[in-house]
């Protein structure tokens, strides 16, 4: 019995959207970057949306990961972990010299207009990725450690949406001005601490 390549063309195809985008990574080009056959990937998936969005749940998951790590640390601070996970994915976009960024806000920009499956995935994405952001910056307030007078899910909103901005910047520049701009800022102004 051959083994299944799905695996092996799921990792491809994530390698080949954060290279090319999801209009420019062709089935051709997963494949052949799986060292699979064409008909292997019409086997496993019934078309490319679909694909896509098995790739983008197992960014999700990698990235749920890392906030995990940065939100779920204890020994800090609420706001001190709200920066930790900045901290965290500026070293992870530092490991791939500032070429990649965030495939969550790549598909953003680039699918949501064509594909109803990849836009509702998304926002789903966002809602679930907010949520903890939220319940951290909740913490933070009722500890007075931030103010008060933002909704924590607008504040929560604000900080990945702007995040994702920085990213795509540093994406342009080439380098971490941006998204080290963007800590300082936020940090000094809206999660500025109170104690």
């Amino acid at each position: 019995m051959k083994p299944s390549l799905r695996e092996d063309i799921l990792n491809a195809g994530l390698k080949v959207m954060f290279k090319a985008g999801y209009q420019g990574a062709t089935v051709r080009d997963i494949c052949a970057a799986a060292g699979a056959p064409h008909g292997s990937f019409i086997h496993h998936f019934h078309s490319k949306e679909e694909f896509a969005k098995e790739v983008l749940d197992r960014y999700f998951a990698n990235l749920k990961e890392y906030v995990r790590k940065a939100l779920e640390d204890r020994s800090l601070s609420p706001r001190q972990r709200l920066q930790r996970y900045l901290e965290i994915i500026s070293g992870v976009l530092a490991r791939d010299r500032w070429n990649r960024g965030c495939l969550i806000g790549d598909f953003s920009i680039e699918t949501t207009a064509q594909s109803k499956l990849l836009q509702q995935r998304l926002e789903a994405i966002f809602k679930e990725w907010r949520a903890p952001f939220a319940s951290c910056i909740s913490e933070a307030q009722a500890s007075g450690e931030i103010d008060t007078r933002f909704d924590p899910n607008d504040l929560a909103e604000f900080l990945l949406a702007s995040w994702e901005g920085a990213i795509l910047r540093m994406k342009v520049d080439r380098g971490p001005a941006a998204l080290e701009r963007f800590r300082r800022i936020v940090f000094e102004t809206v999660f500025k601490e109170l104690k």
